[in-house]
Order: structure tokens, then sequence, then C-alpha cells
């Protein structure tokens, strides 16, 4: 069950209208790294948990802070287009550099599709998609992936963040930097935890059925060497790595039998 507060859990209120800065903050709501991404594969992750409640809740929690946090944003890119011109003539652009300078950088879906409001959106218009989410029903994978998500969604929070000057938008991006820092905590802490109750290789149990004479290989397969300092030292699993100067081809030539005569393959 999900209840709606109408306050906000932090403030979004920019200084000033500035549709620019409301284009770009549509990556932190509807991109590949967005608040709507976090959203939907923490609640997926978590409503598909079978196993400690501490993990479910802690992904169900998480998840349902960043539906706040896609209000938060949403809110912010709204009170920036207030105002935001609707009506420019050509003779206008010429006359007021400002208002070119605008309206040259405006998504213009924020007033055509949505009336001025924020859209599922990244700022070049490609609707953010299911494909983003991430919910593999294993929990090491899963909190791996939560760390680089949220590390990849701090990220671009720090460089919209020196990409205005008005405060009210850096004190909602400020408090964002905040939960983020938290949340790859969290899941670097879950993950540890996961990893030494069910080993540090996803599946863990695989050892019987894979070649594990490649198990800890470095090839090399590129023009520099960098990849020998690894050589010898213990990976996390407590196995050595070696390293393969010269990686060999060990598979056949690839030969097949000619294709149905209807499809027209031309075999050469």
């Amino acid at each position: 069950m999900f209840k709606h507060t109408r306050k906000l859990q932090y403030n979004a209120k920019p200084d000033r209208p500035d549709p620019l800065m409301a284009r770009r903050l549509q990556e932190s709501l509807g991109g590949q790294w967005g608040e709507v991404t976090e959203m939907m594969s923490y609640l997926s992750q978590g409503w598909s948990s079978t196993g400690s409640e501490k993990y479910k809740d802690l992904l169900l929690d998480t998840g349902t802070e960043e539906i706040a946090h896609v209000e938060m944003i949403s809110t912010m890119i709204a009170r920036l287009l207030e105002g935001a011109p609707i009506y420019a003539e050509a003779d206008a652009y010429q006359s007021d550099p400002a208002l070119a300078a605008v309206m040259g950088g405006m998504d213009l879906e924020h007033a055509i599709v949505h009336g001025l409001t924020a859209s599922l959106n990244n700022p070049n218009g490609a609707a953010w998609n299911a494909g983003y989410a991430t919910s593999s029903g294993n929990l090491v994978a899963d909190m791996r992936f939560n760390v680089v998500r949220e590390s990849e969604a701090r990220l671009q929070v720090s460089r919209l963040y020196y990409m205005t000057r008005d405060e009210g938008v850096r004190d909602m991006l400020k408090f964002l930097l905040a939960r983020q820092t938290q949340h790859q905590l969290q899941f670097m802490k879950a993950q540890e935890e996961l990893e030494d109750k069910y080993g540090v290789v996803v599946p863990g149990d695989m050892k019987d059925i894979e070649h594990t004479e490649f198990s800890h290989v470095l090839m090399n397969f590129s023009d520099g060497d960098g990849s020998r300092a690894f050589e010898g030292q213990v990976a996390k699993d407590g196995e050595k790595f070696t390293y393969q100067e010269n990686p060999e081809a060990m598979g056949d030539v690839p030969t097949f039998k000619p294709a149905d005569p209807h499809l027209h393959n031309d075999q050469g």
C-alpha cells in the first residue's frame, strides 16, 4: 500500500524560472540513471525478494523514497518553466538576445506536449523505458548494480549542480547528493553481507560445471600490458591471477551447411 503526503520530502523551489535548467534536470528524472529508474528498480527488486526481510525492507524503503524524489524533481522542473515564453515572433529573437538564448535551449516538448510541466523523458526527448531498470532476482547482482546506479546518478547530479547558479535548485541538488551518498553506502553494506554468505562471484555455486582452468587467467588482448600488473595478485575469492601473454584460439573454423535456396543466401 502506498499513501501520498502532499508535502514534498525536501524543498524544490528555484529562485527564478530557467527553461534551460528545466531541460537539463530531465536527465535526472527520465534518463537512464534518473530517479524513475531508481524508483522502478528498487521497488521491483523489493517486490521480488523472497529472502531476508531486512533486504526486502531496505529496497522498498529506498524505492518508495525515490517516488518522493521523482515528485521533487518534477515539481522543480514545472517551477523552472513558470513564465517561460511560449509566444515568440521571429523579430523578437533579434530584438531580445536573452529571449533567443532561452528559446534556443528550451525543450519545446515542455510547452507543446506537456504544457510547461515535467515529462518522463531525457533532455533530448527520448522516453524513459523499463529496459533501464534492473531486477534479476539475485540480491548480490542487484545490490552491486544499485551501487553503480547510485554512483552514476550522483555523478550526474554533481554535474548539474555546477550548471546553475540558482540557490534554490542547488539546495535541492545538495539534498539529493546526500541521499545518494546514503544509498551508495547502504547498498555497499548489503552487498558485503551477501557476498560473505553467497560468495563474491555471481552466481557462486557453478565451480563444478565451469572450466575453472580459465577462471583466473588475465588474457592479453590489447597492445598494452598493463593488466600484467595483476599477475600473482590474489582475487577476492582467494585465488591468484595468472597472465597469458599470447591467448590461443581454441575453437575450430566455423563451417555451415548451405541455406535453403529459397532464402537466396549468396555463399560466394
